[in-house]
């Protein structure tokens, strides 16, 4: 008798183990399931919350979302952070879906703490990582750790001041190509002024500079060429407002990222991007490949982006790099150099078209200078094209917020006390492991107790004294004193990348024309969803910014 009731609870084989199974009932044994993983979630709760600082916060407004839907819908999110943060202190709590709750972070000491150990203690969210995997791949933007610093020293050579110095010729070529196209659509206009939907070539700009800069490829889109990764980027463009199911899948995703997989249109749109940038990455790569058996490349040229990935492809690399890596290297860098920029050039546009003044001022310091400033002079010698470039990246930069997921317990020193959940006053906060955090980037750069009462305002000369950027600004530890390039460890890469290609086309552009918004400086500009958060004009389809472009003379 004992011998039968322990073979059938301690089963034999695999086939008894399948009739126990069966005898007990698939729902029984469902059942079991779901209250274990309702027990270790229970448990996990309660750790976090002994070892979590509990703080204040706005209320759940959805049982479902908590305040994770107003924020998806809001016009300006950033509005919203930055009330919270006047409302309960420098670090506050958010409910967010399903019971989650989000710590976050307005505080230029905490989050000089937070970005210091980043990558380590502050990793990616699951969410975050099954997004990324998704759209480019293993590469630097999703790796952590060490294997994000191996790859990134890999990297680094080819974003070097040396390395994009001999760029500068490369981005000019790139400008000079749009100021020919406008200049031929300018001769066929009655009267010597043309609208021209300024944010597509922006974004032809930027994609076919990378081509160039980073692969010796040439995608030709700004000579009419319809290569297939233009065309799926400009799919996203053409479709910036996720339907009523992409915003469900994407809010209920930060509970069970699982969920991106779901075939929404959207989704499809990311999987065929990532299928078109890898197409193209592996065409570019095997033919650099070939170039390189074919004759030895001097020291200059292994310095280049596709050199380098080229080289840490090699099994003797000291940073070696398998295949899957360097190609979402590529797919990263082609996203990059088509969204960023792109938006930060049309944004530019946009401001300058409502403030004649300034481009006038603009203007006038460029044609003063004379030629073509070289790189070092883009960087030190045009006071003016800088304070415009950076009170851009300011007001609008193209992440507009950060999340990570805490993978140890931390403690989080703050620059001023905040009152906790318990009315009790503090000057640290304790993350526990699994804490997630957020970082609005878009609401530390304007706002109003860090940047002082014109923080919203389109003001690049704040930039030109010491005076110009108030006490509390200074304390924020990101490039000059920004978080729009992040900060610490996983520091944008191609940040001088970026900001020496912005300051030339810009150049280029405001030298030889006069802009202005087409239906007046009141015209009402909003933010859409392309595959980063980019302007639109009110009324416009896509992704469309048209500008009454002349000829200065």
């Amino acid at each position: 008798m004992m011998a039968s009731i322990i073979s059938i609870a301690i089963p034999g084989s695999p086939s008894s183990l399948w009739t126990t199974v069966r005898s007990a009932g698939v729902f029984n044994v469902a059942c079991s399931f779901a209250a274990l993983w309702t027990f270790v979630k229970v448990i996990r709760a309660l750790r976090w919350r002994l070892k979590t600082t509990q703080l204040r916060g706005p209320p759940r407004t959805s049982f479902v979302y908590g305040v994770s839907n107003d924020l998806v819908s809001s016009k300006d999110s950033a509005m919203m952070y930055e009330h919270w943060a006047q409302e309960y202190g420098v670090a506050y709590m958010i409910p967010s879906v399903l019971g989650q709750t989000k710590i976050v972070l307005s505080d230029p000491k905490a989050i000089a703490h937070f970005y210091a150990q980043e990558s380590w203690t502050y990793v990616q969210t699951p969410l975050s990582l099954t997004l990324i995997e998704r759209l480019v791949g293993r590469g630097v933007l999703w790796s952590q750790g060490e294997s994000h610093r191996r790859q990134r020293k890999a990297l680094t050579p080819a974003f070097s001041n040396a390395a994009i110095r001999k760029l500068t010729s490369v981005f000019y070529d790139s400008a000079h190509k749009v100021k020919s196209a406008w200049d031929t659509e300018l001769e066929s206009s009655k009267d010597g002024n043309a609208v021209i939907e300024v944010q597509n070539w922006m974004n032809h700009v930027s994609l076919d500079t990378i081509g160039i800069a980073g692969f010796s490829h040439d995608f030709g889109s700004l000579d009419g060429k319809h290569a297939s990764v233009t065309e799926v980027f400009d799919t996203f463009g053409n479709n910036p407002q996720p339907s009523a199911v992409n915003q469900i899948v994407f809010l209920l995703a930060s509970a069970f990222p699982i969920i991106v997989k779901i075939p929404t249109k959207r989704g499809k749109l990311t999987k065929k991007l990532n299928a078109t940038m890898g197409e193209i990455s592996n065409d570019l790569l095997l033919r650099s490949r070939r170039e390189k058996d074919v004759d030895v490349k001097d020291a200059e040229e292994e310095k280049s982006i596709i050199g380098l990935l080229i080289k840490a492809e090699g099994q003797e690399a000291e940073l070696h790099m398998p295949e899957e890596e360097v190609v979402a290297q590529m797919k990263v860098l082609l996203l990059a150099g088509y969204e960023t920029t792109s938006t930060s050039l049309t944004w530019a546009l946009i401001e300058l078209s409502r403030r004649p003044d300034v481009q006038t001022r603009l203007r006038e310091e460029l044609l003063a200078f004379g030629a073509d400033p070289t790189y070092d002079q883009l960087k030190a010698n045009l006071p003016y094209l800088d304070a415009v470039v950076h009170e851009i990246l300011r007001l609008h930069p193209a992440v507009p917020e950060f999340n990570r997921c805490a993978r140890t317990d931390d403690v989080i020193p703050l620059s001023e006390p905040v009152c906790n959940a318990s009315g009790e006053m503090t000057d640290s906060i304790s993350i526990g492991k699994g804490s997630l955090m957020v970082i609005s980037i878009r609401a530390i750069n304007r706002s109003s107790v860090i940047w002082g009462p014109d923080a919203k305002e389109f003001k690049p000369d704040r930039w030109l004294t010491e005076e110009g950027i108030s006490g509390k600004a200074k304390e924020v530890q990101g490039h000059r004193h920004l978080l729009t390039f992040v900060d610490g460890p996983r520091t944008c890469l191609g940040k001088d990348f970026a900001i020496a290609e912005f300051k030339t086309v810009l150049s280029v552009l405001v030298k030889n024309f006069v802009f202005e918004m087409r239906d007046g400086p009141d015209t009402q500009v909003e933010i859409v969803r392309g595959i980063l958060p980019r302007p639109r004009v009110v009324g416009e389809d896509g992704i469309g910014v048209p500008l009454r472009v002349r000829r200065y003379e």
